[in-house]
């Protein structure tokens, strides 16, 4: 029997809980879609209710525990979105549960009024995306919610609290609060003041693989787990997948799931002149994560299999795209570019009228995964730009890195290999793993495979980039 770990990862979308072997092979998973409630006291606001969401992380790893022996699990860790949180009432319950995508804040924006201080601070550009801002969204509309509240925490730190009952933030998700100084490591007095917020509320920070303490009995008993297994400090969802590639200082990464970060890992805290990328700290200590993103890309991928191909599987679509040669039709579908400063609200795809014979249903699936991966190197140029990348390879993982046509289009895009270590589409379950061999300092062999796509055909590819950003500029100029 080889001992296991639980990885709860809690996404944008969904709740997943995985098991997997010390050695990273993936021993099961069981997934559900989170349930979030429209909130009326604001015009963009989205809650989830942590009782329901802390019912669906039991009943799943029940479900992966009727696979793996519950007597092989020795460690619990967990990872998520990086943006949301849990509100924790003075008797310690969970009062309301926040997530990236609630915006219950940007009405009042407006109290940060140095936002270039507060980037130089946080490493971000302050938005109604971040904590902070949720926390003044309840302050102002919700007195009741406001005054019971003790502390908050990340939503994978809230699920290692419901654990081991020990509340503390991890740095890689702290610095997502826009109440943290990434530089310095900690929490900060002045950004607290930027938004009227005591620092009472903030709790203390632990390193990521370090042991928070045992799973409360309660918990165990539930589980059918041993009393002794441990729980340990996990990270934001970027960083657990960034580790399963194994970087080093100067990697790039790209992350693709539901959005697709672009990380470059440095060893010192960068700054963009213009503001536009994102700084974060690391789970790995004195190592920085300097990031841009393209946004929404797997999920229209997946909208667009579901109206183009409804009743066949992804083998099926990458087939037709491999055999697509026919490539004038162009799409934008709402990335986000880093130098953008508005996100684009209208897209769609460009091709010559009248309708040619030679247009398919692959040809639009092609041009939303040339958006995606053009979309992705526009992003990576900005961050080379700012801060140069010597190799000549760049990582990836993530599920939307199993389509081979994109893994192809970054690598002819970008002129690097795009590289991919084994079971890189489970890279949270992986990056779970490596945690918690450190947590309990064991060292374990992991498969070290790597499969490796080449650049082709550049010049072709650097003259269609030319045509998509011709068509990104036409629908830029509708919004």
């Amino acid at each position: 029997m080889q001992d296991s770990y639980i990885i709860v990862d809690i996404g944008t979308g969904n709740v997943r809980v995985a098991a997997a072997a010390q050695n990273g092979q993936v021993l099961g998973v069981a997934r559900e879609d989170i349930v979030y409630v429209k909130d009326n006291d604001y015009p963009d606001a989205l809650y989830f209710d942590p009782a329901q969401l802390w019912e669906q992380v039991q009943r799943l790893a029940k479900t992966v525990l009727a696979t793996v022996p519950a007597a092989s699990v020795k460690a619990v860790t967990a990872t998520s979105q990086r943006e949301g949180i849990v509100l924790i009432g003075k008797d310690g319950a969970s009062l309301i549960g926040l997530p990236n995508i609630d915006h219950r804040g940007r009405e009042w924006e407006g109290i940060m009024r140095d936002k270039s201080r507060v980037y130089q601070l946080t490493g971000r550009y302050p938005t109604s995306l971040f904590s902070a801002m949720k926390l003044v969204g309840i302050r102002e509309r919700k007195p009741a919610v406001w005054e019971e509240l003790h502390t908050f925490l990340s939503i994978s730190n809230w699920i290692e609290y419901k654990m081991s009952g020990v509340a503390k933030y991890e740095h890689s998700q702290a610095s997502e609060t826009l109440l943290y100084d990434v530089a310095q490591k900690q929490w900060s007095k002045e950004l607290c003041e930027v938004f009227g917020l005591s620092m009472d509320l903030l709790p203390a920070i632990a390193e990521s693989a370090t042991v928070l303490g045992d799973v409360l009995p309660d918990v165990a008993q539930s589980l059918g787990l041993n009393k002794d297994v441990k729980v340990v400090v996990g990270g934001g969802d970027t960083q657990l997948a960034i580790k399963s590639t194994r970087p080093a200082v100067d990697d790039m990464v790209i992350v693709s799931g539901t959005t697709t970060p672009i990380v470059k890992l440095t060893g010192t805290y960068k700054l963009d002149d213009e503001e536009r990328t994102w700084t974060s700290r690391d789970i790995e200590p004195d190592r920085f994560v300097f990031e841009a993103n393209a946004g929404v890309t797997g999920l229209n991928y997946q909208r667009l299999k579901e109206i183009f191909y409804p009743n066949e599987g992804y083998d099926v679509i990458e087939k037709e795209l491999q055999e697509n040669k026919h490539t004038f039709c162009m799409a934008s579908l709402g990335s986000l570019l880093a130098d953008e400063e508005v996100s684009l609200t209208r897209g769609g795809f460009i091709f010559p009228a009248p309708v040619s014979h030679l247009l398919t249903r692959g040809s639009f699936v092609w041009a939303t995964i040339f958006d995606i991966a053009c979309s992705i190197v526009k992003n990576y140029r900005i961050l080379a730009e700012v801060d140069g990348h010597r190799p000549d390879y760049i990582w990836g993982c993530g599920g939307g890195l199993q389509s081979k046509v994109l893994r192809q289009l970054i690598a002819n895009l970008t002129g690097k290999k795009v590289q991919m270590r084994h079971a890189f589409q489970q890279s949270s379950a992986i990056g779970g793993a490596l945690i918690c061999n450190q947590a309990l300092q064991l060292n374990v062999t992991m498969n070290d495979s790597i499969e490796v796509v080449h650049p082709q055909e550049q010049e072709h590819y650097a003259a269609l980039y030319a045509e998509w950003e011709k068509t990104r500029g036409y629908f830029r100029n509708m919004n």
